[in-house]
């Protein structure tokens, strides 16, 4: 990335972070996904840490969004939960899932989930600025049925 020209800006649409940066990476159809998005577990951090992890940390040094693939925890590879608690809070849904749409097809090919950190441990943590989407790729490639080929994407901080 040390090549781009001035003004360079990551900003994929919802869109393309699902049918190509998540795709690609659930597939592992491309080696360099890593080189743009970075594999991170991002509940090791607390959001304020994670602008010195992401690839345009040096570009957009004041840039209030970085992208993140987070692995699954082994807890939500086997059907549970995932645990997203941090060293000083914990992220918490909020509001519905939303779907994210292919433009072409005109269908459902992922899921988007907002969420907010809090400072503390529940019940009484203690609700922050610090915002995140998480998307989750819907694989059609079985017979055109959707699988759970769900995996965590991006962090937008």
């Amino acid at each position: 990335m040390d090549d781009l020209p001035p003004g360079y800006r990551f900003y994929p649409t919802e869109e393309e972070m699902v049918s190509f940066y998540l795709l690609h990476k659930l597939r592992g159809t491309r080696n360099d996904i890593d080189q743009v998005i970075p594999v991170l577990d991002i509940y090791h951090y607390n959001p304020w840490e994670l602008p010195r992890f992401s690839r345009d940390r040096d570009r957009h040094a004041n840039s209030e969004e970085w992208f993140f693939f987070v692995p699954r925890n082994e807890r939500e590879t086997r059907g549970g939960r995932p645990n997203r608690l941090t060293t000083e809070g914990y992220w918490k849904a909020t509001g519905s899932p939303s779907d994210v749409y292919s433009s072409s097809q005109n269908r459902a090919i992922g899921r988007k989930r907002t969420m907010v950190f809090y400072v503390g441990r529940a019940p009484n943590g203690r609700k922050t600025q610090w915002k995140m989407n998480e998307y989750k790729a819907i694989d059609y490639s079985s017979h055109d049925q959707p699988s759970s080929s769900s995996t965590t994407a991006n962090s937008q901080v």
